[in-house]
């Protein structure tokens, strides 16, 4: 299982917002979408063994299960209509247990800090951060939990829950990358260790 948690700083968390100015009006919603879109989609399929977690303002998560999802398509537009969908059903989701709003689509009533908790329970939480170590030169990463903000830096106080929480901290590559670039860069890293050394010695899938 690879998995990706995304903080959308400014992101929505009621479904009001215009699906044409996601930009805009959505608070940068287009760039958590592109995210999605990056870590679940292939050319002519999804990436089933794949999930993201989007963090909305520190306020909700809503979680994209690449097993299950249905309906996703690679365009911001579409996947912002599925973030909008699960935020009309959040007064379904109580206390931590989610609210399912599309197949493979659900809203959870927690932010940053229970996100970070519950996943590294699933597996090796990854902070990408320009200081680490080179990803080349780490062993294979068992189920990788990797950890990105979205247009903004992490603040103080995230920066502090991911250091206590992260197993690794790595960086991808000599510059700094958009969030979802750096999503595409981790796949093909994990892609490329398959393809070396075979389907069955590969531990980062």
């Amino acid at each position: 299982m690879r998995q990706f948690v995304v903080v959308g700083h400014d992101a929505p968390t009621t479904p009001e917002f215009p699906l044409d100015d996601l930009a805009g009006g959505a608070g940068r919603l287009d760039v958590l979408c592109r995210c999605v879109s990056a870590a679940l989609c292939l050319s002519h399929g999804i990436r089933e063994e794949t999930r993201v977690h989007l963090v909305l303002d520190d306020t909700y998560t809503v979680v994209f299960d690449g097993a299950t999802v249905r309906r996703l398509n690679p365009d911001e537009r579409s996947t912002a209509a599925l973030v909008r969908g699960a935020l009309e059903e959040r007064d379904e989701a109580v206390g931590h247990e989610p609210v399912e709003a599309s197949p493979g689509v659900s809203l959870y009533r927690f932010g940053f800090e229970t996100t970070l908790d519950r996943v590294a329970e699933d597996g090796t939480v990854v902070e990408l951060h320009e200081d680490g170590a080179p990803v080349v030169e780490r062993p294979a990463l068992a189920d990788p939990v990797f950890v990105l903000s979205d247009h903004r830096a992490f603040a103080d106080e995230e920066t502090a829950l991911l250091d206590a929480v992260a197993d690794e901290r790595v960086r991808l590559g000599p510059a700094s990358l958009h969030a979802n670039h750096a999503i595409t860069v981790a796949h093909n890293h994990l892609d490329t260790g398959r393809f070396t050394r075979g389907r069955g010695e590969c531990h980062g899938a």
